[in-house]
């Protein structure tokens, strides 16, 4: 039973503590494990018909928090610091970007991580719940233990912030193109 629950929860845990911790691979890894070591020594406290996900999901959560709580390991968002990536392009594929384009699409990917981790925690971990995840308002309400109109107000907040920051970001022409007047 527990090896199912493992299996069936590990990548995507993994992903969510991946983009909490900024890309740090190594240490999503080490919370993922401390996460289902918890929650499998607490199973005995999980209430079912509660759904599962959410009730391991706040045990991340806590975790990565905590993690982030000591002195020793204060977060710091460095804007440039790019995610690991361990895919290798394989040229022989016709369906491979060109390199050009791999670089783009990467280099927006980054962008984007790059905003999320500058986000304030309780607005990431919404974001993350939400859009990396796919959990609905209820479970990320039940993994981050508050309202669903709180959650809903992090995610509005986390978007707008974000919408801010990417026109801000846009060259001044692309910015004018968006709100629809064109200037040749």
């Amino acid at each position: 039973m527990e090896l199912a629950l493992v299996e069936r929860h590990h990548s995507p845990l993994l992903g969510f503590l991946y983009r909490m911790t900024g890309g740090d691979r190594a240490l999503a890894e080490d919370l993922t494990q401390e996460a289902f070591l918890r929650a499998l020594r607490a199973i005995g406290q999980y209430r079912y018909p509660r759904p599962f996900k959410p009730w391991l999901y706040a045990i991340a959560t806590n975790l990565a928090r905590d993690h982030y709580k000591r002195a020793e390991t204060r977060y710091t968002a460095h804007a440039d610091a790019a995610p690991d990536d361990d895919s290798a392009m394989d040229m022989a594929d016709p369906d491979t970007p060109l390199p050009e384009e791999a670089w783009l699409a990467g280099s927006e990917a980054r962008h984007v991580a790059a905003m999320v981790k500058m986000l304030p925690d309780h607005q990431r971990e919404a974001l993350i719940l939400r859009y990396y995840q796919n959990l609905s308002l209820n479970e990320i309400a039940g993994a981050l233990d508050v309202p669903v109109g709180t959650v809903k107000s992090r995610l509005l907040r986390a978007r707008r912030v974000q919408a801010g920051r990417q026109r801000h970001l846009m060259p001044r022409r692309e910015v004018r193109k968006e709100e629809g007047r064109v200037e040749g």
